[in-house]
């Protein structure tokens, strides 16, 4: 086979070159979404009344700035936590 038949049969080769990426994208988006739903799953099962991690940082982050400012931090509301 020579590289002229190979070359733009139809179209199909240019849309493999498009297809293909978005394929092992969309492929590998899946397994971490698939992944994350289990680990986040597993700590729920494990702990279900303890709050997320984000959340501690969140509370201790604003309990820091507490202390040295002396005002409580607000949210987006404006309303005190």
């Amino acid at each position: 086979m020579s590289p002229l038949l190979l070359a733009h049969q139809g179209g199909w080769d240019e849309a493999l070159m498009v297809l293909v990426p978005i394929g092992l994208f969309a492929f590998v988006l899946f397994m971490a979404n698939r992944r994350a739903e289990r680990v986040r799953s597993e700590r729920e099962r494990l702990a279900p009344d303890q709050p997320v991690q984000a959340s501690e940082n969140q509370a201790s982050e604003n309990q820091a700035s507490e202390n040295q400012t002396g005002v409580t931090p607000t949210g987006a509301d404006g309303i005190g936590d």
